[in-house]
């Protein structure tokens, strides 16, 4: 199980107000679980605290028997697709992923090998040579999903994975996903407001509504 605790954080801005009020919240440790909610619900709050790139003083993620939230992202190992993707475009697909895997502190035999594997199944081999800028959105979807789990994660978390594809490409890339996540049994965190996504893929759903889980 996923369990945290004491998720408080509050927002205070001249003409705007937002409080994040998460007192305990359990979910399954398989599969992928939908964070569903509308735009400024807090979503992108609870993604971006869980992961540890804004502080929240007292809050508990505990996971695998470790609190998280204790320990310094980098330690984390959390694997993230954010929704634009964020691939250096002046780098290879092959570049951008090794870069990750270096980053992680990861073998470069190690990292070489799990990129194959994982271009092989997504079918973007013939594709890592070329430049980040260049591919297409699907195809960076792909090499993004790769740079994420090119080294050992306990988790993953997908930020609105599809809204930067076109409406005739999201079927074929949310059964990619959904597939991808089966067959190397990472637990996974898909944020969305999307209902679709949530039907295709999720194996539960977790509603946010400003700041509180219904």
């Amino acid at each position: 199980m996923s369990i945290v605790k004491n998720m408080f954080k509050g927002y205070r801005e001249k003409d705007f107000q937002f409080d994040m009020h998460i007192e305990h919240l359990e979910w399954e440790d398989s599969g992928i679980t939908a964070l569903r909610g509308p735009s400024g619900s807090g979503k992108s709050t609870f993604f971006r605290l869980l992961l540890g790139l804004e502080p929240c003083p007292g809050m508990e993620w505990w996971l695998n028997e470790k609190n998280l939230a204790d320990l310094p992202v980098a330690q984390r190992q959390l694997g993230v697709v954010f929704q634009t993707y964020e691939l250096f475009p002046h780098m290879t697909a092959r570049q951008n992923i090794l870069f990750a895997g270096k980053a992680r502190g990861q073998n470069a035999k190690a990292t070489e090998a799990r990129m194959l594997e994982l271009s092989d199944q997504l079918e973007i081999r013939e594709n890592l040579d070329q430049s980040a800028q260049n591919l297409s959105g699907g195809q960076k979807q792909r090499v993004a999903l790769i740079r994420a789990m090119v080294a050992p994660i306990q988790y993953l978390f997908l930020d609105e994975p599809f809204s930067a594809l076109d409406s005739d490409l999201r079927d074929s890339a949310r059964k990619m996903v959904g597939e991808l996540v089966e067959r190397e049994k990472i637990p996974t965190l898909l944020v969305t407001h999307d209902e679709q996504d949530v039907q295709a893929l999720a194996h539960r759903e977790l509603k946010i509504e400003n700041g509180r889980i219904l």
